[in-house]
């Protein structure tokens, strides 16, 4: 399911695997470890579907990777150093952040028009690459959340080109997460049997998802993940700073009464989309 996601929309296979992960009390840095170690296989695999499918940009790919795998490095090497007290709170109101951003982003603000100029800039995608990166290894996730809109913010890539060179460059931040996280954590501390069943299920999804990006509606999609996501790491932030009963009610309450809306929102526009499109006539022979 989170290959589908990730795939779909450019983002959340991280925020989406490592919210369930820390819902089960797996412990952050180990969630984060687990995650970024099955998507080396999940992004190799997503990645060749997505150039088979003619989704990457490989000017793009080369532009952003390598800064995204430094910045990943530096991330798992300060999430590994944190005790779980400590990295439980960030990482579950990082999510919480990233969950809100895909519900919003989703649901309400439309795509920008694609524009069809020059390529992004190298001295744009240095530092972008570098902060997702970071991002993305000490929250479980956010490459795609972080470059994906940023991307599509610019215009000068069609939608599907930027979800695939995401998706496709992702591999090295994936490679150099991981390998900030064995050596800042023992192995015996990473669940390899974890790490196999997201590996399984990622590289079964991705050709699927990589299809899919074509046909799901993403309004609706963003929003019902992003939904998930906020809802499950608002009840692990609550847990942690042991805030009382009712408040914790209203807060639920209020959580899913904007995920709702949300998705309604999400679903009135994608029927005034459908009906906005043209019916085409019917070819006549000579």
């Amino acid at each position: 399911m989170a290959q589908l996601v990730d795939g779909s929309l450019g983002m959340g296979y991280g925020a989406t695997s490592a919210t369930l992960l820390l819902a089960v009390g797996t412990a952050p840095a180990a969630a984060s470890a687990a995650v970024h170690l099955s998507e080396i296989g999940t992004t190799f695999v997503s990645g060749v579907a997505h150039w088979r499918f003619g989704n990457v940009d490989w000017q793009v790919v080369r532009r952003i990777a390598l800064p995204g795998g430094v910045g990943a490095f530096a991330g798992a090497t300060v999430l590994s150093s944190l005790s779980t007290a400590d990295a439980a709170p960030w990482m579950a109101g990082l999510l919480l952040v990233l969950g809100a951003y895909l519900l919003l982003r989703f649901s309400v603000k439309p795509v920008r028009a694609y524009l069809h100029t020059h390529h992004p800039r190298r001295r744009w995608l240095i530092p972008l690459g570098a902060f997702a990166g970071f991002i993305d290894a000490t929250g479980g996730g956010g490459w795609g959340a972080v470059a994906t809109p940023t991307l599509l913010a610019s215009g000068k890539l069609p939608p599907h080109r930027v979800i695939g060179s995401v998706d496709t460059s992702e591999l090295v931040v994936a490679i150099a997460a991981s390998a900030g996280f064995l050596l800042g954590l023992q192995l015996s501390a990473i669940p390899l049997d974890i790490v196999a069943a997201l590996l399984i299920g990622g590289v079964l999804a991705a050709p699927l998802a990589a299809w899919l990006v074509r046909k799901l509606p993403a309004r609706l999609l963003g929003a019902g993940v992003g939904g998930l996501i906020v809802v499950t790491n608002m009840h692990t932030l609550l847990e942690v700073l042991e805030i009382n009963t009712s408040i914790r009610a209203v807060c639920y309450v209020l959580a899913i009464t904007v995920w709702s809306t949300a998705v309604g929102v999400g679903v009135r526009a994608v029927l005034r989309e459908k009906h906005r499109q043209p019916i085409a006539e019917p070819a006549h022979l000579d």
